[in-house]
């Protein structure tokens, strides 16, 4: 099972994942055990959905949602042509910054002009698709990983500046501090190649602690600050 590798996550390859990871790791047992399983969802590749990572970088995914939402209100079916037709104004009562603002035209730009062909990414390893995606200011390596985990579904993607992921792992492992980036890129090696599942039940886990029970309907995720500017 570790050896495989099965292409994007399917239920079934997911839930293998996750069993795999379970006999392997007691702490990540413990999380299907207490908690159940985590769900398997997913977001459709493409440019809308990289927009929602986009507006998710640095707050929380309830207020990212409503965001989005108010996006699509203004602009259904969101594509790279019609984010163009919209103004300021209008974007700002979406709910973008200045700086998302720009970081959308940006997507929308690289798209529109070649520069960035999304449907190539399916078949690109996760480190080329990676790289293609950092290339367009406004995605960093957060915004990547979290495009690849979710929208690809690939395998064993770990985003490392992920702020509840490395809470979670904190809690789970009984740490003495938050791991930084690096110790969680450490911490994230045994569980190769299925560091995608782990990632979902270390959230999962996140989600349903006392502390963020409260909160569990609006997970943060305030990542370090990306270098794209």
């Amino acid at each position: 099972m570790a050896t495989l590798n099965p292409g994007p996550l399917t239920p079934k390859t997911f839930s293998q994942a996750i069993q795999y990871l379970c006999d392997s790791d007691p702490d990540l047992a413990h999380i299907s055990t207490t908690l159940n399983p985590p769900p398997f969802w997913t977001r459709r590749p493409g440019f809308a959905s990289l927009i929602r990572i986009i507006l998710e970088q640095q707050v929380s995914l309830a207020s990212a949602r409503a965001s989005f939402d108010r996006l699509l209100g203004a602009a259904s079916p969101l594509t790279p042509n019609r984010f163009f037709e919209l103004d300021d104004a209008t974007l700002k009562s979406c709910g973008f910054s200045r700086q998302k603002t720009a970081y959308g035209r940006s997507l929308a730009r690289a798209i529109v002009d070649g520069h960035l062909n999304l449907s190539m990414l399916n078949t690109m390893p996760d480190k080329a698709a990676r790289s293609e995606l950092v290339k367009v200011k406004g995605i960093g390596p957060w915004t990547a990983n979290i495009y690849l985990l979710t929208a690809l579904r690939r395998p064993d993607i770990w985003p490392t500046e992920d702020l509840a992921l490395a809470v979670a792992a904190q809690k789970l492992k009984r740490l003495k501090a938050r791991p930084t980036p690096q110790e969680l890129e450490k911490l994230g090696g045994v569980w190769k190649p299925w560091r995608s599942v782990a990632a979902r039940l270390l959230w999962h886990y996140y989600l349903n602690s006392p502390r963020n029970a409260a909160d569990s309907h609006r997970l943060k995720v305030k990542q370090n600050r990306e270098s794209i500017l």
